[in-house]
């Protein structure tokens, strides 16, 4: 089965339903960041602060692109993989791509005690989270072949409303 790529923005669910999917799929799970830091040796936050955010998008790439020669995967993105082209083209040539939505407020509502979280550090707010949501949301529509809604939704029944999608497209 070719991989399935979760994209969205901090917050949207990924990292759960990307598990949860993978299980119900009997695929692997895949975490991006969590793969950048294994690979670093340091937490994202630590990598945005020493190198800049232009190095961790190139180690995001560069992680697209392993994950892009392998099969299946359940894939939870960082929610800026999608800023850059050549991620997108890559997913999308290795797999299917699904964007999880949810609102500013639920969004703000799931990682506003999280400090994991570089682009919102000292942001923490719901009109900040929209500002930035809507400057990546054409890149998010653009990348998307599914879209989810997750306000409201148990992580489960996305992996299940996702399952069945995948099943349907294949």
């Amino acid at each position: 089965m070719k991989n399935i790529y979760l994209i969205g923005f901090m917050g949207t669910g990924k990292s759960t339903i990307s598990r949860l999917l993978a299980d119900k799929l009997g695929l692997k799970a895949a975490e991006m960041d969590a793969l950048i830091e294994e690979k670093q040796g340091m937490p994202i936050a630590d990598i945005f602060d020493k190198y800049g955010e232009p190095y961790f998008r190139d180690l995001e790439t560069n992680v697209v692109r392993e994950l892009s020669e392998t099969k299946n995967m359940v894939v939870s993105c960082g929610g800026g993989t999608v800023l850059r082209m050549e991620n997108v083209d890559m997913m999308r040539n290795s797999g299917t791509v699904i964007l999880l939505e949810a609102s500013p407020a639920e969004v703000l509502h799931r990682v506003s005690h999280s400090t994991a979280r570089p682009l919102l550090n000292g942001h923490m707010n719901e009109q900040y989270i929209a500002d930035l949501m809507n400057r990546r949301r054409p890149a998010y529509e653009a990348a998307a072949e599914e879209r989810i809604l997750t306000d409201g939704c148990p992580p489960e029944e996305v992996a299940t409303l996702i399952a069945t999608c995948i099943r349907r497209r294949s």
